[in-house]
């Protein structure tokens, strides 16, 4: 990691889904999927889908904030999940599924509640926002073959109905935000893209 870089850890629903898209975002150095928030040291997946261990499945970003602010990968985040039902996103169902934010510093709470409050004030969803704004204590990588699962995976039924329409949906909204786009939102050609 550079000084430049720092991390955000969220939790959104299936971490297959949030890696996906936050994969996709220029300024975003990795995103690698775990768990955070439970207790027991090291879970696996299987324990955490039994939804006993507290532990919600996560992403935990690696960001250059010259290239993307907390606030912009926030209100992101507040975009391409449902952050107004409790341990709950679609089908998926369990604590291990809620809607929530590991803050590693009082700057990250308070940007974090900032943007809470702005989206609230948007009425981009039509429920109050039960996200969690908690501090963050450990992050657990999740298993290898979770990893980079939507671009390992294309074939598999969910990576097709869940992910691929979130992924579609995300990229077309955020198009001026992706790797290979300049800030106008135009593609680059392959020999100025990085």
């Amino acid at each position: 990691m550079s000084d430049r870089t720092e991390l955000l850890t969220v939790g959104g629903g299936c971490f297959w889904c949030t890696e996906a898209v936050f994969s996709d975002l220029r300024g975003v150095t990795s995103v690698l999927p775990g768990y955070s928030g439970g207790r027991g040291v090291d879970p696996s997946y299987e324990d955490v889908c039994t939804g006993r261990t507290g532990h919600a499945e996560v992403v935990q970003i690696a960001f250059d904030p010259g290239e993307i602010s907390l606030h912009d990968l926030l209100s992101i985040f507040f975009t391409v999940h449902d952050p107004t039902t409790k341990d709950r996103q679609g089908n998926d169902v369990g604590p291990q599924y809620r809607s929530v934010i590991f803050y590693r510093s009082p700057e990250q709470k308070a940007t974090a509640e900032q943007v809470i409050r702005e989206v609230g004030a948007e009425r981009i969803w039509r429920r109050p926002i039960v996200t969690e704004v908690t501090p963050f204590a450990a992050f657990y990588p999740a298993e290898e073959y979770h990893r980079d699962y939507f671009r390992r995976n294309p074939e598999r039924a969910y990576c097709q109905m869940i992910i691929a329409p979130k992924v579609a949906k995300f990229r077309h909204k955020f198009a001026d935000r992706l790797r290979g786009s300049d800030p106008g939102g135009r593609a680059q050609s392959a020999s100025t893209a990085k």
